[in-house]
């Protein structure tokens, strides 16, 4: 599922449900998901560890956001729709809108992409402003409340324990005190501690899948002519074990990735990571490092050891109001772009589950209409990492089969501009990748080369 098959945002759709939710981590999941309750619920808190910053600025809990993250389309309509405007105050804070169709270069199977034949409108900044312009709309609305330097330590139950009915929480002052919720939604990422909190009460804890990859990439920031928003990605692909990369920020400034897979990590430091850039697959990187001065006193490491999954919706209990959203269920390969675009959709899945069901069995009802969302996901992430034989964790059927389809497409996409704006819609979350095995796709895909 992605978003062309969920329903668009309806702002009239949902009903006055219940008195106060809490959201519990101010993540780009927890921001868009206190958004959608604000529709249903007279109060909303969100509760965030963090001192929260008024500026864009990387925050503790979030140490990946000093890497390049890339917002894509069906992130972008998803919070546009959620924020009408969004872009035009992600513009006056400084960031772009840039043409994917043209500005972004594709690199794989040993060649670029075609440029696409429709404009494809992205935004460009770096996660600390993408968050922050999020932060600074949803903190607009009446209902919503940020609670920052303030670590929630506990859920609050019922007595028999099958109703989650608020959180203990503990200020930067060490106080402890108590907030009510007909809701509490999990938006704390990878780390969540819902699945042992589950097993300490009785309940069964998800099953949970990994696959192993052992990413690591480092990031650094160069300075950029204000006129140019071209943006360059050349991902890791067998049987090239590093990648990178680099895309247009806020402040004239833009982002150079370089990462590597199953132990070829990349440097720490600016001397090697020019050397590191030397050997890629595409030289532009290489140029943009010998041609601009780079800016950031330190190089931004971050390892990403493996694909996670967490399987709520094979749970046959769960308590009610409770639910889990974002890498907290599932937790992708960031060379792939997924995280942001995945936590939209799961929000807009939310909206939904709220206005057909209420609050009846909402964390079992919101996991079965979010699966679809993660199984995508899911697929696609993984199944690019088991292009790489050092990747290890449980293989998808099929993957080797539509690994196959998917390099042959590529190529091909090299000159045909149709299969690549197919395939950079697919990319982008926004079309199925069942699109991409129509007949005509096929047969563009499969013919023989002339």
């Amino acid at each position: 599922m992605t978003l062309e098959s969920v329903p668009a945002y309806d702002s009239q759709r949902v009903d006055p449900v219940r008195d106060h939710a809490v959201v519990v981590g101010a993540s780009i999941a927890g921001l868009l998901a206190a958004r959608i309750l604000s529709d249903g619920f007279e109060q909303v808190t969100v509760v965030e560890r963090d001192t929260l910053p008024d500026e864009p600025r990387t925050r503790n809990g979030a140490p990946h956001a000093q890497q390049p993250h890339v917002l894509q389309e069906a992130g972008r309509a998803i919070i546009e729709d959620l924020f009408p405007g969004y872009g035009d105050d992600l513009v006056s804070e400084g960031g772009l809108i840039i043409d994917l169709a043209s500005d972004f270069n594709f690199y794989d199977e040993d060649g670029y992409l075609a440029d696409a034949h429709a404009r494809m409108p992205g935004y460009a900044g770096s996660r600390p402003l993408l968050e922050s312009v999020i932060r600074k709309r949803v903190s607009e609305f009446d209902e919503v409340q940020l609670r920052d330097g303030t670590r929630v330590v506990d859920y609050r139950t019922d007595e028999p324990g099958t109703t989650v009915t608020g959180v203990e929480i503990q200020g930067s002052d060490g106080t402890r005190t108590s907030i009510s919720a007909d809701l509490t939604v999990d938006a704390t990422g990878r780390t969540s501690r819902t699945p042992k909190w589950l097993e300490s009460q009785g309940y069964e804890s998800p099953e949970v899948a990994e696959v192993n990859v052992d990413l690591a990439y480092s990031t650094t920031i160069v300075a950029r002519d204000a006129d140019d928003q071209r943006a360059f990605w050349a991902p890791a692909s067998p049987p090239y074990t590093r990648g990178g990369g680099t895309i247009p920020i806020e402040n004239g400034q833009r982002q150079v990735v370089l990462h590597g897979v199953h132990g070829d990590d990349p440097p720490r430091n600016a001397d090697d990571f020019r050397d590191f850039a030397s050997t890629l697959q595409i030289t532009e990187v290489e140029e943009i490092l010998d041609a601009y001065e780079i800016l950031s006193e330190d190089i931004h490491y971050y390892p990403f050891p493996s694909n996670r999954r967490r399987y709520y919706e094979a749970l046959d209990r769960f308590p009610d109001g409770l639910l889990v959203v974002g890498d907290a269920i599932a937790s992708y390969n960031p060379i792939y772009g997924q995280g942001m675009s995945v936590a939209a959709l799961h929000a807009l899945v939310l909206h939904h589950t709220l206005a057909e069901n209420g609050l009846d069995e909402i964390g079992l009802e919101f996991f079965a209409d979010v699966e679809p969302i993660v199984e995508t996901a899911w697929m696609m992430a993984v199944g690019g990492d088991f292009q790489f034989p050092e990747t290890t964790g449980p293989k998808p059927r099929g993957t080797t089969l539509m690994g196959w389809y998917l390099s042959r497409l590529t190529r091909k996409a090299h000159t045909d501009r149709d299969l690549a704006e197919r395939f950079f819609r697919v990319i982008m979350m926004e079309k199925s990748p069942s699109t991409l095995l129509r007949p005509g796709v096929m047969w563009r895909v499969l013919k023989p080369d002339i």
